[in-house]
């Protein structure tokens, strides 16, 4: 049964991680991400549409639209109504518009693809998978009724209104002191540079393959999917990287769920991230930079650490200067750290995990995919049963990285599916 919904929540401020998105996002970089399955069957728009409509009743943020405060943006609830449309638009193609008031999220279909595209202000990789499998239950249990009687097919995130509309960040800062460790300079990384493709359109290229190979592919280098697909990646740069470049390092920003470490049902954004640093030695093994990464990984993914950078980011929000700065002056200072944190990194590797829905669903689906708009070039990976798939997108026409990545995979066995928006 659905909780009903707070009436008196007309407005809401913007939880922490949401605040630099409207204050840094360009044509090129809209701050949106997307999200697709692939049915076996062709796509029924009046059925899809129902399913959103039912969907958004249990996670009442996509009723959101993003306004303009004297000192900070806010979330207002609307009226407003998705409509599905035909996919007709580029990747990742704005969203937000400041001039008008309108839903952060589009959703559109093709032959048997259904799109999910998010404003990235509204919710994190978390939140979306959930709201997209529930419109994938609500549709599939539609359109195959007569297959599905009788059965308890239940959805899997199914929290309170009360929880998904939960600020964490602001639940969980503990106003603990700050470690020095907190405010280390960040040093200049290593710089992809590349001829920008035409129209800032996203270059995506989508490799598919089987989850299972790829768990063993890591488990013969001893690590798990993500820690050896972020060291293939590495790998991969420095294979490109020029001679004379490799005295920087190679940082590769990873984001972390934070719902894994602080007990959260959020459907809004709720993830801090963290840098993976390699330095080229002239000896960069595949075995090697893997055991620099798992190191890595068991620094920073402790309690500790993640605590105290949630507390830091919070801490600047609460500052009484910061709260009474006029918001124009705001999106100028988020703008220039955004500039200066982009100096500190090279690549962004986001696993978002296992995409759950129930076993019954599995003679309909194909797979699923997500990809975000790129200021520079980003890899995402999401995996529904054995079909895991391996998202690049870039804002440059340049693909040695990608076809040096995907070739070490096939080399080692594993048959890979490549498409391409270009």
């Amino acid at each position: 049964m659905k909780e009903k919904k707070n009436e008196n929540l007309n407005w809401i401020k913007l939880d922490n991680a949401s605040k630099i998105f409207p204050a840094t996002y360009t044509n090129r970089d809209t701050k949106v991400f997307r999200i697709s399955v692939e049915l076996n069957d062709y796509v029924d728009k009046e059925i899809l549409q129902a399913s959103i409509d039912g969907a958004v009743e249990y996670f009442p943020i996509f009723n959101y639209v993003l306004r303009r405060g004297v000192f900070w943006y806010y979330f207002e609830h609307s009226n407003l109504k998705p409509k599905v449309e035909i996919e007709s638009i580029p990747l990742c193609y704005p969203l937000y518009d400041k001039e008008k008031k309108n839903l952060l999220y589009r959703v559109s279909y093709f032959n048997k693809r259904i799109n999910l595209e998010v404003f990235h202000a509204l919710t994190d990789g978390a939140g979306v998978v959930w709201f997209m499998e529930t419109i994938v239950h609500f549709y599939l249990t539609k359109k195959y009724k007569d297959d599905f009687s009788g059965k308890n097919l239940k959805l899997r995130h199914k929290a309170a209104i009360s929880q998904m509309m939960d600020d964490s960040f602001a639940k969980y800062y503990s106003r603990e002191k700050i470690s020095q460790d907190e405010n280390v300079k960040l040093n200049k990384a290593y710089q992809i540079k590349g001829t920008f493709t035409e129209e800032n359109i996203t270059k995506l290229i989508e490799g598919t393959m089987s989850t299972q190979k790829i768990i063993n592919l890591s488990h013969k280098y001893n690590t798990t999917v993500t820690i050896f697909l972020t060291s293939l990646l590495i790998y991969s740069i420095l294979e490109d990287m020029p001679y004379k470049s490799k005295k920087s390092p190679i940082v590769v920003s990873v984001p972390i769920n934070l719902r894994q470490y602080f007990k959260s049902y959020t459907a809004r954004n709720f993830f801090s991230t963290m840098n993976i640093k390699y330095y080229p030695t002239g000896e960069d093994s595949i075995e090697k930079i893997v055991d620099t990464v798992s190191n890595s990984f068991k620094s920073e993914l402790t309690k500790e650490k993640l605590n105290a950078h949630l507390n830091k980011l919070i801490s600047i929000e609460k500052n009484p200067l910061t709260r009474i700065v006029p918001l124009p002056i705001k999106d100028l200072i988020l703008k220039f750290a955004n500039r200066i944190t982009d100096r500190g990194i090279t690549y962004s590797f986001s696993n978002v995990g296992k995409i759950e829905l129930p076993n019954e669903f599995d003679p309909y689906i194909n797979k699923f995919s997500i990809c975000v708009s790129a200021r520079r070039p980003q890899i995402v990976m999401c995996s529904y049963k054995d079909r895991l798939v391996i998202c690049f997108s870039s804002p440059y026409k340049e693909t040695d990285i990608q076809r040096t990545f995907f070739t070490f995979l096939t080399e080692n066995g594993i048959e890979v599916e490549i498409t391409s928006n270009f």
